[in-house]
């Protein structure tokens, strides 16, 4: 193999490397739900913890979009909506134009121009990006961010060979073609986007790259910034309570008193009055507590052995699979009542036929202590910011209609991924 050659391979090798490796990161979420789950973070949680040891980098194991609280607003709902859009839409896209290209070497078609490629050169890149994007929206980590980016550059390089490689095989066809078509969207969409070249006087090779990392990471920080702001945060003395689920948000208020009072009374475990707390207010038997504190096994979604099923509600429910306890997700896959199911598998015992879980007062609240560099105060958004360090410490079961304190449970120290960085919002 000639030098310039065993170089080009080299590119091309690192360059899919990279893209392996986006996805790798991207699909942390499915990983994390299945019985491989520590065998994958015994290799990427050692990243993680470096990452989120300094200041510079901590930013990256931090999450830009809610993914345990349920979306609290239509737009966050709709880009919530749009990631599973795009996550299916871009897989079935990209197996098209595979078969399509792989079919057409088969046959000896020549320059493939047929379907999506009368109108651009890289459809199966594009897809692939689509598919990226409603990764990155499905499991919203910083870091996932970052190597979309990282993944978006390297495809305009890979197109750049690739394209170098066409024109150099089919001449002049490829060149008339080329014309014709834009290289990852239609020549109308991309034309507009010619002043950028003015306005940034650099090298292409050296201004797409810069303009891609400032537009998707940008992006990031701008999503979460309106994330944060349309939480509906409750705070009172040193106490916070966020709500997973935007219908519980009216009972923060009486929650927040109880709580307040029981430590008054000294019956509300570890509320200590020189710390800050965050308060996470949730159904008792929702999903995803784990990711919050280790509550007991049925928080520890790897270990229940359906993961399949899961990534699938994940993917297609993009809402009710946070509304959804274990104990119905079992029931569906046995034929049995699904309320009935959770009724007999209530955390509290409380199997009463008068009630269901529509009217049910109880409510599971996880006390979580935040602490700032050098002991700063802090509540609302404060305590979700990236240098914040926060600790669980219990669960209290309440019943938010009259602010009665049925149980605390002390937890541990971190939550049922153990030492693995999992998402605050």
């Amino acid at each position: 193999m000639k030098p310039a050659g065993f170089r080009n391979f080299l590119a091309r090798l690192a360059a899919r490397g990279g893209i392996v490796l986006f996805f790798l990161m991207a699909l942390e979420v499915m990983i994390m739900i299945s019985p491989f789950a520590f065998f994958f973070y015994s290799v990427f949680n050692p990243v993680l913890n470096w990452l989120d040891r300094y200041a510079a980098t901590r930013w990256l194991t931090g999450f830009f979009l809610t993914h345990m609280i349920l979306p609290p607003t239509l737009f966050l709902q709709t880009l919530r909506v749009l990631g599973s859009a795009l996550f299916l839409l871009g897989m079935a896209t990209f197996v098209v134009c595979a078969l399509q290209v792989y079919l057409g070497k088969l046959f000896k078609w020549g320059v493939a121009n047929r379907g999506l490629y009368r109108f651009i050169r890289h459809p199966q890149y594009l897809a692939l990006g689509m598919w990226g994007v409603g990764l990155a929206i499905l499991w919203p980590r910083f870091i996932v961010l970052f190597f979309l980016a990282v993944m978006f550059i390297l495809y305009y390089f890979l197109a750049r060979d690739e394209e170098a490689r066409m024109s150099l095989r089919y001449g002049a066809a490829y060149e008339d073609y080329a014309r014709r078509t834009g290289r990852f969207f239609p020549r109308l969409v991309e034309r507009p986007f010619a002043f950028v070249a003015r306005l940034v006087p650099l090298p292409a090779a050296v201004r797409t790259p810069l303009l891609i990392l400032v537009v998707v990471i940008g992006a990031g920080f701008l999503c979460r910034t309106v994330t944060l702001r349309s939480l509906a945060l409750q705070s009172r003395e040193n106490l916070t309570l966020v709500a997973i689920l935007p219908e519980d948000g009216p009972m923060a208020p009486g929650v927040l008193s109880g709580i307040l009072l029981g430590a008054a009374q000294g019956k509300a475990g570890d509320l200590q009055a020189g710390k800050d707390y965050l308060g996470y207010l949730m159904p008792v038997d929702y999903i995803m507590q784990g990711m919050i504190a280790d509550t007991g096994l049925e928080s520890h979604l790897f270990m229940h052995h359906q993961t399949f099923a899961m990534i699938t509600d994940w993917v297609l429910h993009p809402f009710e699979h946070l509304r959804r306890p274990p104990s119905v997700q079992m029931a569906q896959m046995h034929g049995v009542d699904p309320a009935t199911a959770r009724r007999k598998h209530c955390p509290l015992g409380i199997d009463r036929p008068d009630l269901t879980c529509e009217t049910c007062p109880f409510r599971r609240v996880i006390l979580v202590e935040v602490t700032h560099p050098g002991g700063a105060r802090a509540s609302g958004t404060g305590l979700l910011s990236f240098d914040a360090v926060r600790v669980p410490v219990e669960a209290i079961d309440i019943n938010a209609l009259t602010g009665e304190i049925l149980n605390i449970t002390k937890v541990g120290g971190s939550t049922a991924w153990k030492g693995i960085p999992t998402p605050a919002i």
